[in-house]
């Protein structure tokens, strides 16, 4: 029985401010799509291209038919016979009919052929992105909110399907048939009428994107009010155990409304420059029309057009006005997915301050008694502390245990984080098995390694697919090992469901004890070389913490372990123990030693001795 679940985050500078680029960005979106993956990719994208021109000449082609349809009823007064006058008027209303057939029905089609593409390319560019972002640092992380992220990456890939519809498939299509237009209306009949159709879709354009651009502030204030209200909702569910311990209720729902608030006032702005929009759009449009009639019909009195000619020529107009009514709803709507897709890009030229080796190194075959961990005056600086890591060195040979004390603040987490190598330290070298970690590759040191944290993070699954989550392979029987190795076993056989009991948002609903053991569960099912302990009898009662850390003792024979403690009891019998304080080594030694010292720890032990 194989347990299966998502990829946990990893780790970055985030990306330079960079101005839109229109054409960068298409180059974005034609590569995503040649890399979507989708079937039959080259022949779909060569067939839709066809339709698009098929759809569009005949498009223009239809009133052309009909025009001539209507000057062959005009001929019946000048004497054509009634035969050969109806045969070619029927041949002509069919042409017609069946362009105007081929025009409406090859989007359709080309609709079908397409829509696999598009819909590859937005689940690859999700993919690629939610990828990343797993990759990217815990500073990175720890300075985003969840659910504005997720945003980010849900807009931005519904953007790249949005941007093929509506430039390639749109926007593209248009400026084709107003060329075709053109050239049927200076050849057939006047230059003036194609001069005038340009220069009223140019007047047209030019006052669209002049407005929609102003209209483009109040689109950025929609998206980040959405997404600020977002977060404030998904912040806010994620940790409603803290603000319904401390009554914050109403607090937290006023911060959401006045996000809602922020969306409302940009929503009603952007409503009233919308309809000032949709006014210029028809005032210009119609006026373009009057002046197509009117030249048709002076040149109609000029006895240099003909009737079927006037049609042609107000059918061309209307079917070129067809596709610009929505001029100004695309406009705004592409520029506000080039926004969304220069935020998902910005995400993914994000660079991982722990990145893979060009050239990563493997560790040597594991010899079955742990991993040699060596810290070789490493020092760190967090970015938002003053206090950080200066001259740490030590060794933990195979087999042994190396305990961090000290207060909180003193470096012990970062000492940790480095030893994992989710951070890279600023100077010196961590090495395992005498391979730099920067040198290894990270799959290498995953298997090689296991977290159990202080506060152990569970997905909304079962309880068997988070204990599997370090080796999702593992079968029934693996996992039923390792829990009952983390004095879990009791706990499963009373639960209903056992195994497949689902553990609910971040584990709540399991006691912070048994979330404490699953997390055990876990780092014993991955059989590491180094095992890591952050407090991880913490949340644990004294008979229980008494039966792990007897567990522990057993599974630590076999392998190295680096120990964070705050009860110095549990620790007791580590072979190094090192104090910490303000980011350096003041004391090393065993228990004893360190008692027989009379320093620092020897005055942290007296203190909780008297406390307990």
């Amino acid at each position: 029985m194989a347990f299966h679940h998502g990829a946990r985050p990893g780790a970055e500078t985030p990306p330079a401010e960079t101005g839109f680029d229109f054409w960068g960005s298409m180059r974005d979106l034609w590569r995503l799509v040649l890399r979507s993956g989708a079937p039959g990719l080259s022949w779909r994208i060569a067939l839709a291209l066809v339709l698009i021109v098929l759809g569009k000449a005949a498009g223009v082609a239809a009133p052309v038919l009909l025009g001539d349809a209507i000057n062959r009823l005009a001929d019946h007064r000048l004497g054509t016979s009634g035969l050969a006058l109806g045969g070619g008027f029927i041949l002509l209303a069919l042409g017609f009919a069946g362009l105007r057939l081929i025009a409406s029905t090859a989007p359709n089609l080309r609709e079908v052929i397409f829509t696999p593409v598009s819909q590859a390319t937005m689940a690859r560019a999700a993919e690629e992105s939610f990828g990343h972002v797993l990759t990217l640092s815990l500073d990175y992380h720890q300075g985003k909110q969840t659910g504005a992220l997720a945003r980010i990456i849900d807009r931005g890939s519904r953007s790249t399907d949005f941007l093929i519809r509506s430039v390639v498939f749109n926007l593209g299509p248009t400026a084709l048939e107003l060329i075709l237009a053109m050239g049927v209306m200076a050849g057939r009949l006047d230059w003036r009428f194609a001069a005038a159709t340009f220069v009223t879709i140019v007047i047209y354009a030019v006052l669209t994107f002049r407005i929609t651009d102003w209209r483009l502030s109040h689109r950025r204030e929609l998206n980040l009010a959405d997404g600020k209200a977002a977060g404030l909702s998904v912040d806010a569910l994620m940790n409603f155990e803290t603000v319904k311990a401390f009554g914050q209720e109403r607090r937290t729902v006023g911060s959401y409304a006045a996000a809602l608030a922020g969306y409302m006032r940009a929503a009603v702005q952007a409503n009233t420059s919308l309809s000032l929009l949709n006014g210029v759009q028809a005032l210009v449009l119609n006026l373009g029309l009057a002046l197509m009639v009117l030249l048709a019909g002076l040149e109609v009195l000029e006895g240099r057009m003909r009737l079927g000619d006037v049609t042609m020529a107000v059918l061309l107009v209307i079917g070129l006005y067809q596709p610009l009514n929505m001029l100004g709803f695309n406009y705004r709507e592409i520029r506000q997915a080039f926004i969304d897709m220069e935020q998902m890009v910005e995400i993914g030229r994000a660079v991982p301050d722990v990145a893979e080796p060009q050239s990563p190194r493997s560790l040597p075959p594991a010899t079955g008694g742990g991993a040699h961990l060596a810290f070789r005056d490493v020092a760190y600086r967090h970015g938002g502390r003053a206090l950080g890591l200066a001259g740490i060195s030590f060794e933990s040979p195979p087999g042994t245990t190396t305990a961090l004390v000290g207060p909180s603040g003193a470096g012990k987490t970062t000492i940790v984080r480095l030893a994992l190598r989710l951070v890279d330290p600023d100077s010196g070298a961590v090495t395992l098995d005498g391979v730099d970690l920067r040198d290894l590759a990270r799959t290498d040191l995953r298997r090689a390694t296991a977290l159990v944290p202080q506060e152990v993070a569970l997905f909304n699954d079962t309880l068997g697919a988070n204990i599997a989550f370090a080796r999702p392979g593992a079968s029934e029987a693996e996992v039923l090992e390792a829990a009952e190795a983390a004095e879990l076993g009791a706990f499963i056989r009373a639960t209903p469901g056992g195994l497949a009991v689902r553990v609910g948002e971040r584990g709540l609903k399991l006691s912070g004890g048994e979330r404490q053991r699953v997390g055990i569960a876990r780092a014993l099912l991955a059989d590491p070389r180094l095992l890591v302990l952050d407090e991880a009898t913490s949340a644990l009662d004294g008979p229980t913490e008494a039966a792990i850390q007897e567990t522990l003792r057993r599974v630590r024979r076999n392998r190295t372990t680096l120990v964070v403690a705050h009860r110095l009891s549990t620790i007791v019998d580590a072979d190094q123990i090192l104090v910490l304080r303000a980011g350096r080594i003041v004391e090393r030694g065993d228990h004893a030693a360190l008692l027989a010292r009379d320093g620092e720890y020897a005055a942290l032990w007296r203190r909780q001795t008297r406390e307990a």
